[in-house]
């Protein structure tokens, strides 16, 4: 991309969320995530679209880097990783890791909030969590 861009490896796909879900192991799992899908759709307001292979996505924003590369990135994600439910973009913000700690069970990574069960958490905590995220704008990021 000559525009300061550049493309990250795992982008929007057109394959149905719903096939993705349908194959999700084991169906406790894919029952989470069904659940998950319709949460996060309600919470944002926006239709769900997978981002490469295993992550669905809500929103999408630019973020940029002080050398001027640029990049765009979903607002509010979800994985049903069989470990674990991964869910990215809910941890970004002020307002949101001020809810964080309501949320119940879980551990965090870099740009990941990390799940073993769903119903361990707090679904109204998830739906906040995810309100507060699709509403985030672009913004300028730290390399690293």
């Amino acid at each position: 991309m000559g525009d300061g861009r550049a493309a990250n490896k795992t982008q929007p796909t057109d394959q149905p969320v719903e096939d993705f879900v349908a194959g999700v192991e084991p169906p406790r799992r894919q029952d989470e995530a069904r659940r998950v899908v319709a949460l996060l759709t309600e919470a944002t307001g926006t239709a769900p679209v997978m981002w490469g292979t295993s992550i669905i996505g809500w929103g999408t924003y630019t973020y940029r880097y002080a050398s001027g590369r640029e990049g765009e990135w979903m607002k509010v994600g979800f994985s049903p990783r069989k470990a674990q439910l991964s869910f990215y973009g809910l941890q970004d913000t002020d307002s949101q890791r001020q809810v964080l700690d309501g949320l119940g069970p879980h551990t965090t990574g870099v740009g990941c909030v990390y799940v073993k069960r769903l119903e361990q958490v707090d679904e109204a905590v998830l739906s906040e969590l995810a309100r507060l995220g699709i509403a985030r704008g672009d913004y300028d990021a730290a390399e690293s």
